[in-house]
């Protein structure tokens, strides 16, 4: 999932932008990206759901509206990637991703872990999965805008109580999404989607991805290279996808799955938290859309077994370099890690940091500063 906290964007925005083996030059020329994460694990990025970056097809029934769906393309791909590679099939596996992948990831994990639970096809070492500033429960996330807001000085208490009388039909009308579906779950994204309008109508110029800094252009950032670089006829060739144009954030995509977006993907995890798959959720500070605080929300109030241990656990120190990178909350199978000095997304904004919290997660201590060993990472 891309940057933009909407479905239909490219991985390569990660790919090149994030957390891949290589950056984009102004000349179109590739740098090595000395923190990228194929230096503790293979990556593979997917463009998903279909009709997203390079991912295409010429019939309409192909065109994904839910997570189901989503995550049933997901499974298949995997399965015949490593009917493919079966010298990958041994390696641990882990699921990360970011923004909208708050709901793709919950819900392909579920889907990987039921696969091998069922016996369909090549079993998957589902080991655990992280989402970087997700949006994954709306309903307490989409509550959480004004008190981030308020508390990051961006809204006045006024304006936040003027914004917040929108709060109670935007709850209803998630709870209505969740029991009867389609046009209840259209409604809940009008309705909810208010809140943060009126909030971006108040910052302005500010970027809602980064409220330190100034939104430029549709993205709030300049991703104009990826684009120049995908289309590159000689780009084009190597990577064999012929005549298609590549486009960083698919209209259509986004269009198709309006339905999905006020679904609460948080009701899949504690199963797989129940089954010790370990789950991370990480989340920039300076982030408004996707921010640290309903995210910290939704991880405090999940009902699993280890819900009371997990909420009084002492908050500790994330040290990179001696300094303080972050903060962390852990307990078993679940942590969470509000990431110092970074936006929406953290591998751009804290790539040293970035690339620690994946080592240490994999290799099964975050608070540690003991090193991983090779694992096959999935990336969305």
């Amino acid at each position: 999932m891309g940057p933009t906290g909407r479905p239909g964007c490219s991985s390569e925005l990660a790919l090149f932008y994030e957390n891949g083996p290589f950056n984009i030059a102004d000349n179109m020329s590739l740098l090595w990206n000395e923190f990228g994460w194929d230096q503790e694990s293979n990556l593979i990025y997917v463009d998903q759901p279909t009709g997203t970056g390079f991912s295409y097809s010429s019939d309409s029934r192909d065109t994904r509206h839910n997570e189901a769906s989503v995550s049933n393309d997901l499974y298949d791909f995997l399965q015949a990637f490593f009917k493919e590679h079966p010298e990958y099939v041994e390696n641990d596996f882990y699921i990360t991703g970011e923004s909208y992948a708050g709901h793709y990831i919950p819900a392909f994990a579920t889907r990987v872990y039921k696969g091998n639970k069922n016996n369909e096809g090549i079993h998957i070492n589902l080991k655990g999965f992280a989402i970087g500033n997700g949006l994954t429960d709306p309903a307490i996330q989409y509550k959480a805008y004004t008190d981030y807001a308020l508390d990051m000085g961006l809204i006045t208490q006024s304006e936040f109580n003027k914004i917040n009388k929108i709060v109670p039909a935007c709850e209803l009308a998630v709870k209505l999404c969740g029991t009867s579906g389609t046009v209840s779950c259209l409604a809940a994204y009008f309705v909810c989607n208010t809140i943060f309008s009126s909030i971006r109508l108040i910052i302005g110029s500010k970027n809602y991805y980064d409220i330190r800094k100034p939104c430029v252009g549709s993205l709030c950032y300049d991703f104009s290279n990826l684009e120049k670089f995908l289309n590159l006829k000689s780009v084009r060739q190597s990577l064999g996808v012929g005549d298609i144009e590549f486009v960083s954030c698919s209209p259509t995509v986004y269009q198709a799955m309006l339905l999905d977006w006020m679904r609460n993907l948080e009701v899949g995890i504690p199963e797989l938290l129940e089954n010790d798959i370990k789950v991370l959720i990480y989340a920039g500070e300076y982030d408004l859309i996707c921010n640290w605080l309903g995210n910290s929300r939704w991880v405090d109030s999940m009902e699993w077994s280890g819900k009371e241990a997990f909420v009084s656990s002492t908050e500790k120190p994330f040290m990179v370099d001696g300094k303080e990178a972050g903060v962390l909350k852990s307990h078993g199978p679940l942590s969470f890690l509000k990431v110092h000095d970074s936006g929406h997304m953290v591998p751009m904004d804290q790539p040293k940091a970035a690339l620690e919290m994946l080592k240490r997660w994999t290799s099964g201590n975050l608070s540690d500063d003991s090193l991983g060993s090779q694992r096959l990472d999935f990336a969305i």
